[in-house]
């Protein structure tokens, strides 16, 4: 059974950040089970860890509902992740919950890109700002990345042709690098049983 990290930077209910990550996440569960793997998604929804990610910034160190999020994302076997376009880029709270990751823990993990915005003037920032911070975390991004706008969601939450070809596609993309790459192991909670207080600092400015 592989898993598929599902995380949403929406703010509001509904969120339409929320709808796109959903149907990416349906649309690589169907391109696994067709190639015959067996897969679930795990949402994280990051409108619900706002409080907990500032607090994670100031202290340095993330409470129980967080931890169990940033596990959630670190140990699945692919990650899709999804951003409202704020100012030509990434929401505040979405970099935000990135920069609390440890270091390297998404070293050669695939990832599937999604933003969603007002206009399709917006979508290049999938390319100027998204991927790149990807890139810089060393994960292993799809080639296609999907942004809808206003208009691709036909009046509700039905996608317009364009956006459903592209969803299906970013999809297949995901899947077939999470098929060809191992399981995620499980990790041992106490397989480390002593960190210091030192270690779980360094590093914080």
């Amino acid at each position: 059974m592989r898993t598929i990290a599902v995380v949403s930077a929406g703010l509001s209910v509904p969120s339409s950040t929320r709808l796109l990550a959903d149907r990416l996440a349906t649309a690589t569960l169907d391109a696994l089970r067709q190639r015959g793997v067996e897969a679930r998604a795990e949402t994280v929804d990051l409108r619900e860890h706002a409080r907990d990610l500032a607090d994670n910034l100031v202290t340095g160190f993330a409470n129980e509902r967080l931890s169990e999020a940033v596990t959630t994302v670190t140990t699945a076997d692919a990650v899709i992740a999804v951003t409202p376009i704020f100012s030509a880029s990434y929401s505040g709270l979405f970099k935000t919950f990135f920069d609390v990751l440890e270091k390297d823990s998404l070293v050669g993990k695939p990832v599937l890109l999604g933003a969603t915005g007002g206009t399709a003037r917006h979508s290049l920032a999938l390319e100027h700002a998204v991927r790149p911070l990807f890139a810089y975390l060393r994960a292993v991004a799809v080639p296609t990345s999907v942004f809808a706008a206003s208009e691709d969601w036909a009046g509700g939450d039905a996608t317009t042709r364009s956006l459903h070809d592209r969803v299906v596609r970013a999809g297949d993309e995901l899947a077939e690098l999470v098929a060809a790459r191992p399981p995620v192991e499980p990790v041992d909670p106490f397989a480390d049983p002593v960190t210091s207080f030192a270690a779980k600092v360094g590093g914080r400015g």
